[in-house]
């Protein structure tokens, strides 16, 4: 008699996988938590409590749908802390005649799963996860023979190739991007709606997780986990969302004000990550409530929200799969420094870094523009080793899946990849935070002031970065404004710029 056992990964948790259309009494499915998973980086409480609860939510519906299910949980007698090891046990109790998994997304996973099936003495098939909306190998295709990966092209072809927001072949409304009115502060009295959050009791994962020795960072409030465990709580975010906060999504997606963690953002990359729900249905959605209410939603908010997912989530995981696993040791500018003890902390004076830090430690959370213009650009203008800020980021936020975390740090956020990602670096002084955010106004140190006790250290360090890289970046078309102002300043201004950015780098835990 034939039998098979399926591994679930705990990223593929895809109740409409075609895995379960049937019920077979000769198939297993096996889930599992290995140390494996929670040690390869320190992760935050959060995100490790997140993959677990989901995972044994998971587990549950298929057992309830009468599918056989073998869930081996963390402290589990019989656990080996291993997927070869698990698996190796429990193909050799079970006489099974078949193993199956599906693509993994961590380029790690995929050569792990590889070797392990090449050493089997039975038959094995892999799967396609039938969730994202292209496959790993049709980015690296469709830009062939191109020095240029540029996001934009791949977009508008997702758009034409599943028909989104099209009219035929042209683009609906007529035109493709609209990221242009995207940029907008948040109003100065404005009070956004409260985020959806969830009060799952999660004790007993917290409990289970302090009971070993796993390495974890952030804090959790175990008796109300805000974040979706399970489908039907993401459908209730995804619902939420649109209904709520899309009508100002795009307008104020970049915007970031102190003590509002969630403003107008759908907060469903943890959801999607793990394949709660897809990106189509996310997609369908919006579009749906846009078409519903169009004299409330205006077309931008919509498309800005279509772009991050069918653009960028898909590229990103497209430039993955292309370029692993070298872009993982890429370091265009070669910078060596640790992160500040700071990062850690969030105890630092200037108060962008301070929220955006803190709020990343209380709710495993920060949305793209903290991300990449605040804590990335820091790193950055302070020279920080990507390996430091890869390890930081992957840890950190609970939507972090190497996959997507790393294009978005090693490429987009350091610029380590030397411009395969992004075409510039992301690196801004005080007047862009400022014009994006309340932080400045109350701040320690002074946005305007570039020199002198309290000046903003995002200014001396943004001119240090372009006068210390001008051999690799002057040549930047992007970019090249920026080193006509810094030729044409006075020599004792920029020596005196140099001198304030070599003083914070030299005393940056203290600032």
């Amino acid at each position: 008699m034939s039998k098979t056992l399926r591994l679930i990964l705990g990223d593929q948790l895809n109740t409409n996988h075609s895995w379960f259309k049937t019920i077979d009494d000769s198939v297993t499915y096996v889930m599992m938590e290995v140390r494996t998973e929670t040690d390869y980086a320190q992760h935050h409480i959060q995100k490790v409590v997140g993959f677990f609860s989901a995972m044994r939510s998971f587990a549950a519906e298929l057992q309830s749908k009468k599918h056989k299910v073998i869930y081996i949980h963390l402290n589990d007698k019989n656990n080996l802390q291993s997927f070869e090891k698990n698996l190796d046990a429990l193909l050799n109790q079970g006489n099974y005649t078949q193993f199956e998994y599906q693509l993994p997304d961590e380029y790690r996973l995929d050569v792990l799963l590889k070797n392990y099936c090449n050493q089997l003495l039975i038959p094995y098939s892999v799967y396609d996860t039938e969730h994202f909306f292209s496959k790993r190998e049709e980015l690296g295709n469709f830009f062939e023979g191109k020095k240029m990966f540029l996001m934009e092209s791949f977009y508008r072809a997702m758009r034409k190739k599943h028909n989104v927001l099209m009219e035929g072949d042209k683009p609906a409304t007529g035109q493709w991007n609209y990221d242009g009115e995207n940029r907008k502060k948040l109003p100065k009295n404005h009070k956004p709606t409260p985020p959806l959050v969830f009060n799952n009791d999660v004790s007993k994962i917290v409990a289970e997780i302090k009971d070993t020795d796993i390495s974890t960072i952030g804090s959790i409030d175990a008796a109300n986990f805000v974040w979706p465990i399970n489908r039907e709580q993401s459908l209730a975010l995804l619902d939420f969302f649109v209904a709520e906060f899309l009508p100002l999504f795009g307008s104020y997606q970049d915007a970031m004000t102190p003590n509002e963690w969630s403003l107008y953002h759908s907060r469903i990359s943890f959801s999607m990550n793990v394949k709660m729900i897809s990106p189509k249905e996310v997609i369908d959605k919006a579009i749906q409530e846009w078409e519903n209410r169009k004299d409330e939603i205006e077309y931008n908010q919509l498309e800005g929200f279509v772009r991050q997912i069918i653009g960028w989530r898909e590229y990103m995981r497209g430039i993955y799969w292309l370029k692993m696993p070298e872009y993982a040791s890429l370091n265009f500018f070669n910078n060596t420094e640790k992160l500040p003890d700071w990062f850690w902390t969030g105890k630092t004076k200037m108060n962008c870094l301070k929220d955006a830090i803190t709020q990343s430690l209380e709710y495993a959370y920060a949305h793209h523009i903290q991300r990449l213009m605040i804590t990335g650009n820091f790193a950055l203008l302070a020279g920080v080793h990507p390996d430091e800020v890869d390890a930081w980021y992957l840890g950190i936020y609970i939507d972090a899946i190497e996959w997507v975390e790393i294009t978005n740090t090693r490429g987009m956020s350091q610029f380590a990849d030397g411009g395969i990602v992004g075409t510039k670096p992301y690196v801004s002084s005080a007047s862009y935070i400022d014009k994006m955010s309340h932080y400045c106004g109350s701040c320690f140190y002074k946005k305007a002031l570039k020199t002198g006790e309290k000046a903003c250290p995002f200014n001396s360090l943004y001119w240090n970065f372009y006068d210390k890289h001008e051999d690799k970046l002057s040549k930047n078309p992007r970019i090249g404004m920026m080193y006509n102002v810094w030729r044409k300043m006075k020599p004792e201004d920029k020596s005196a710029l140099l001198e304030q950015a070599d003083y914070y780098l030299k005393n940056i835990n203290e600032l």
